[in-house]
């Protein structure tokens, strides 16, 4: 087998996959007209040149690989966070630091200064999740006083217009579409090529993003390819604190001398019996 094959067989498809599509995809001007068109189609005088993407990194921790701004002239502030198929209502505290710190950096952009009597201008701003899983019951708007403080009057309010599959034909819904496939080969292929390429062909075949998928097949499967699987590292990593943690717990029980060998194994499933007997032979050396 030669060394390239290896190396093919190797790949994994990235945790982030669909995240950095969804990126890609609005780096062309075309799809990001397109996009502002879909959420305001009243607007007949936008064009490519007026519309600015003003997407921000490392914001967080983990970079906000699916977190899209854009600027709409200079009165209007879009911002658009992929939930992925994931449901979760913390998605609310990213956009309250995400839209602070676009207005952070709007202000420092434009020269105006906080520190000043007179008022400064910012741009309107519109927040939206597209959801990528199933409706079902869940809302068309989120609120962080709604969620998180019992819909109490709060000094500080975000809300969320949520965007979910529908029978529209836009650019917002074939992404969903897009995301929705891409699962469904997940599931039947794993992490694999053949899943991304799959994707790519019976999107292709269905018409959804059909010429962006088309001009740019190769760099899409680059995008959602990585020779590293990252979901490993982390499932790894989360393993290894899990240990570190009954580690400990198993010292104190050994320590309070309360309970056996044998029922403390029951209480710290991630180590093995003879792991137990070594730990309990430390402790009895520092006693």
């Amino acid at each position: 087998m030669s060394d390239s094959t290896k190396r093919t067989q190797g790949v994994k498809a990235k945790r982030t996959a669909k995240n950095s599509v969804f990126l890609d995809i609005f780096q062309d001007k075309k799809n990001l007209l397109a996009l502002y068109k879909t959420l305001h189609p009243e607007d007949t005088d936008a064009t490519e040149n007026t519309l600015n993407i003003v997407t921000i990194d490392n914001v967080l921790t983990d970079n906000l690989y699916n977190d899209l701004g854009i600027m709409a002239g200079n009165n209007k502030l879009l911002l658009l966070l992929e939930a992925q198929s994931s449901w979760t209502m913390n998605i609310l505290i990213r956009i309250l630091l995400y839209l602070a710190q676009s207005y952070h950096e709007y202000f420092e952009r434009t020269s105006q200064s906080l520190y000043k009597s007179k008022k400064v201008k910012m741009p309107k701003p519109e927040l939206y999740i597209i959801y990528t899983g199933s409706k079902g019951r869940k809302p068309d708007t989120i609120s962080l006083s709604k969620e998180f403080f019992d819909g109490e009057d709060i000094d500080i309010e975000v809300k969320a217009k949520v965007i979910y599959e529908s029978n529209k034909d836009n650019i917002i819904n074939q992404y969903i579409i897009f995301c929705k496939v891409f699962d469904a080969q997940i599931k039947e292929h794993g992490m694999t090529k053949q899943a991304v390429t799959k994707t790519i062909r019976i999107c292709k075949d269905r018409n959804i993003l059909k010429q962006y998928l088309s001009s740019k097949e190769v760099e899409v499967v680059t995008i959602m390819m990585s020779l590293f699987d990252e979901e490993q590292i982390m499932r790894t990593y989360a393993k290894d604190i899990e240990k570190e943690t009954e580690r400990k717990t198993a010292e104190l029980l050994i320590r309070k001398g309360k309970m056996t060998l044998e029922e403390i194994a029951d209480c710290v499933s991630s180590l093995s019996f003879d792991e137990l007997k070594e730990i309990e032979a430390e402790v009895m050396q520092l006693a």
